[in-house]
């Protein structure tokens, strides 16, 4: 990118702002929030936020040579313009929109919040556009795709900052795409990352338990997903039309929020629920899930290769979102039967062992429920589960996850997740009390083994023929985080470790974590 006059992005802003020093003739050759990131010319936003203040990092960006700095707070002595704002992540995205010459207006924007089934969604839209002919990109949680590129978008994600979404944005208009997939997390819609993203069309999953610790509470997550929905009417004209369409699971216990909140055309989707779109005679098994996908008028045999009934809702939901992009109900049908796997997500781990080895990113309570009932329909035999909870988050999800898993598998084996700062014994006592109130027996229907690595190894050698051992809650994520260190991990890995163990095959060494032996 050129660099572009501060004077164009402020009068851009579509809030209120004041400067200390004049602005004219300042320009800027880049837009970052990280003063690490700041060369000689770039505009640094002072984020507040987490476990850091970016306010404290002024003068490092100035000192090297920021050519303006945006605040919250009073500041008068800075050599620099100093713009201050009320809430400087909102500005961030409005700044790092303009600084990109506004990319999302010039493509058709699919943005898909929800709790569970977002990055299947995302892979099953981007996967119907290509079927259909349209040039799309993809930024999810797992990656950002640009043609044949594919950009890992970090360890552990939420949706990607606001100057990194836009930078996405401006090289999928330069690569001549002209429509984009775009994941939409709670946190990136809380926090603006997604803001002056342009959606023309949102989808939701659903809205369950999960990220109470940030939201406060369960009506505030919703009103956070709510948020995308809303936007749609505020999306501006687009020279290649305004689809302007909300897609919703009559399903979900969300449904009556959203239907009220939407102003725009809308469309719902639902299995057990009359909808616009449905889907009956399903069949699910190790191969995926086979089903008819109806609007009332059309009926079209569908086949997706991802297992397990809950896909289908998600079928179901990219198929409404390619309603609003003009493709047709056996064209999307197609696009569905294209995606092979999604990474992480119900993902199949074979070395020639006599069961099942499965890792999934299920994290949340509906989610680790849904993905055993699909262990079932996979295998007749038991099914273990190996998961943990994280450490600073939503600690109800810890007693909540290990009741379903005492209800719904055979064998339960609680493990560390991530538990940062809080004390890993701790939180292994927490499940393991709701384990016990739920009419587990410590031994026997479920253990507590700290080390993930030697859990997963755990399951593996109580697996009997036909069983199922199913890890949960990492899926694709290449780390875990214990105290404030990120140490490599990836439950694949460790998968295939353990499993060249049991065998006694060559394969992968185990990754090391701080409670190794």
């Amino acid at each position: 990118m050129t660099a572009v006059n501060l004077e164009y992005l402020l009068n851009d802003l579509p809030v209120a702002w004041t400067t200390t020093l004049p602005v004219g003739g300042v320009t800027v050759g880049g837009v970052h929030f990280d003063s690490r990131a700041v060369m000689p010319g770039d505009l640094f936003v002072a984020v507040s936020g987490g476990s850091a203040d970016g306010h404290a990092y002024i003068p490092s960006a100035v000192e090297k040579g920021a050519a303006a700095v945006v605040g919250t707070r009073e500041i008068t002595n800075l050599p620099v313009p100093y713009i201050r704002v009320a809430d400087t992540r909102k500005a961030l995205a409005y700044l790092a929109a303009a600084y990109y010459r506004h990319p999302a207006r010039k493509l058709l924007v699919i943005g898909v919040p929800g709790t569970d089934g977002k990055t299947t969604t995302c892979n099953l839209m981007f996967e119907i556009l290509k079927e259909a002919g349209v040039k799309a990109g993809l930024i999810s949680t797992v990656n950002a795709v640009i043609n044949d590129e594919v950009i890992d978008t970090g360890f552990h994600v939420t949706t990607p900052e606001a100057p990194d979404v836009q930078k996405y944005l401006a090289r999928m208009v330069v690569a001549g795409l002209t429509a984009v997939v775009l994941e939409s997390t709670s946190h990136g819609l809380a926090q603006h990352r997604v803001t002056a993203c342009e959606y023309d069309i949102a989808v939701v999953t659903n809205i369950t338990h999960e990220h109470l610790d940030y939201h406060g509470s369960y009506e505030e997550y919703r009103a956070a997903k709510g948020r995308m929905f809303s936007e749609l009417a505020r999306t501006v004209q687009k020279p290649a039309g305004n689809p302007r369409l909300a897609v919703l699971n009559r399903d979900d216990s969300s449904y009556e929020y959203l239907a009220n909140l939407v102003t725009v055309n809308q469309v719902s989707y639902g299995i057990d629920a009359q909808a616009d779109l449905t889907a009956h005679t399903i069949i699910s098994d190790q191969t995926g899930v086979d089903f008819v996908v109806t609007d009332g008028i059309t009926e079209v045999r569908t086949h997706c290769n991802l297992p397990g009934r809950f896909n289908v809702s998600n079928c179901l939901a990219a198929i409404g979102a390619a309603r609003g992009a003009g493709i047709d109900l056996a064209t999307a049908a197609r696009g569905i039967t294209r995606l092979q796997r999604v990474p992480g997500r119900m993902e199949a781990i074979v070395l020639g062992q006599p069961f099942t080895a499965i890792v999934d990113f299920a994290h949340t309570p509906n989610a680790l429920k849904v993905a055993i009932k699909t262990a079932r329909e996979m295998t007749r035999g038991r099914v273990i589960t190996v998961f943990g909870s994280a450490g600073l988050r939503d600690r109800q999800k810890r007693r909540m996850m290990a009741e379903v898993s005492q209800q719904q598998a055979d064998i339960t084996i609680l493990t560390a997740e991530d538990p940062r700062t809080e004390s890993l014994d701790d939180i292994l006592a927490e499940m393991a009390d709701a384990a016990t109130a739920a009419g587990g027996v410590e031994g026997v229907t479920f253990h507590r083994v700290p080390d993930r690595g030697e859990a997963i190894r755990t399951g593996l050698k109580l697996a009997q023929p036909g069983d199922l051992v199913m890890a949960c809650g990492k899926g694709h994520e290449q780390s875990m985080c214990f105290g404030v260190t990120e140490y490599a991990w990836d439950d694949r890995t460790a998968m295939r470790a353990a499993l060249a163990e049991l065998l006694h095959l060559p394969g992968p060494q185990m990754p090391d974590l701080p409670t190794s032996a």
